[in-house]
């Protein structure tokens, strides 16, 4: 089989909005964390969003079916990964998140998600023309809930729930029924209860506190209600770079992570906001033209289920910012402080980038 390969036919709009919209995280975690004890995030965030780049367009260069190739390995390596830290990791923050390498610490969940992407893909490339059966539907579920299990346990729900949106695009772009969509939600539903009793106790204050948004305004409901004070007091134009005091003074927690949008939106008003949501819409739309330009199956549920992980971060982060979900882990992509989550959005990328220039196949 003949290919017509060129490197220009390369995604690099996916390359440069995501580096837009790095960069702007990087101004404002700058912006949040100068003259603190966090002064260096911002050049951290740098050395992680370059080396990121980097290894996108690394990545760009190889052929996605020998990377989807290698899924068995792949997925079996992050499984036992995320079981050795379980077992014999560094409890960090209460937590058992990370390896500490060099003194830098990396997060094996975050590249669990593109370890998932991929195994996604893999199954539904070789089932063309076949509607999803149940069989179909626990081993996707099967694929997925192993890693998410395990990862909650760290204990880490937040990003444990970001891999279910990559399993729910997979199987409607390959054809479940509504039949079994309503089976499915019912019995998501009767889990509820089963769901509760095994959260954590902080776990269940954030749920309450999303129910009952006004009680509780110096625990559980602290970050909430100041992180909706730091939003609406940005008004349209925002107070300027470097102007927010909400941030700034302390009162939005982790203003330079998982709560940077809030801070953000503070010092960029509304106007700033809408610039930050065009580009992820314009980032999504690309991914998504790429998957319906893509030359077969695999690329197109490579490139679909990157867009779902990366839309549900931005919504649910979003959402929490503004008291439409309840608080949790999950960072907004791009521009929260994180280098795991950067190196896991820059490879993801990569791989779309080569599923782009790969699309003119003869």
């Amino acid at each position: 089989m003949k290919t017509n390969i060129r490197f220009r036919d390369a995604g690099w709009g996916l390359l440069l909005l995501a580096l837009s919209i790095s960069a702007i995280g990087i101004a404002e975690i700058y912006s949040t964390t100068a003259h603190t004890v966090l002064a260096g995030q911002a050049r951290r965030q740098i050395y992680w969003v370059l080396l990121g780049a980097l290894l996108a367009i690394v990545v760009s260069r190889l052929d996605y079916h020998l990377v989807i190739e290698q899924v068995p390995w792949l997925y079996g390596l992050t499984v036992f990964s995320l079981v050795v830290l379980l077992a014999v990791g560094p409890r960090i923050v209460g937590a058992k998140r990370w390896f500490v390498v060099g003194g830098m610490t990396f997060q094996v969940s975050e590249i669990a998600k593109l370890v998932i992407i991929l195994a996604v893909a893999a199954y539904f490339a070789d089932r063309p023309g076949r509607m999803v059966t149940w069989p179909d539907v626990a081993k996707v579920g099967a694929l997925v809930g192993l890693p998410a299990v395990l990862v909650a346990l760290e204990p880490d729900l937040g990003t444990a729930l970001t891999y279910f949106p990559i399993a729910t695009a997979g199987l409607f772009l390959a054809g479940i029924r509504a039949r079994q969509i309503a089976v499915l939600a019912l019995l998501g539903a009767l889990m509820l209860p089963v769901g509760w009793h095994f959260l954590k106790p902080y776990q269940r204050e954030r749920l309450i506190s999303y129910v009952h948004p006004t009680q509780d305004t110096q625990g559980s409901n602290y970050q909430g209600i100041q992180s909706k004070i730091a939003i609406g007091s940005g008004g349209f134009w925002g107070k300027g770079f470097g102007n927010g005091t909400q941030s700034r003074l302390g009162f939005v927690p982790v203003s330079h992570a998982d709560f940077v949008f809030a801070a953000f939106a503070e010092e960029q008003g509304f106007a700033g906001t809408c610039l930050v949501l065009l580009l992820y819409l314009a980032l999504l739309m690309r991914l998504l033209d790429g998957a319906r330009m893509a030359g077969d199956r695999a690329g197109t549920f490579l490139l679909v289920g990157l867009a779902a992980v990366l839309f549900f971060q931005i919504v649910v982060n979003i959402g929490m910012m503004i008291g439409f979900f309840p608080i949790t882990g999950i960072p907004l992509p791009l521009m929260s402080q994180g280098g795991s989550a950067a190196l896991f959005t820059f490879l993801g990328l990569g791989l779309a980038m080569s599923v782009e220039m790969r699309r003119f196949v003869n």
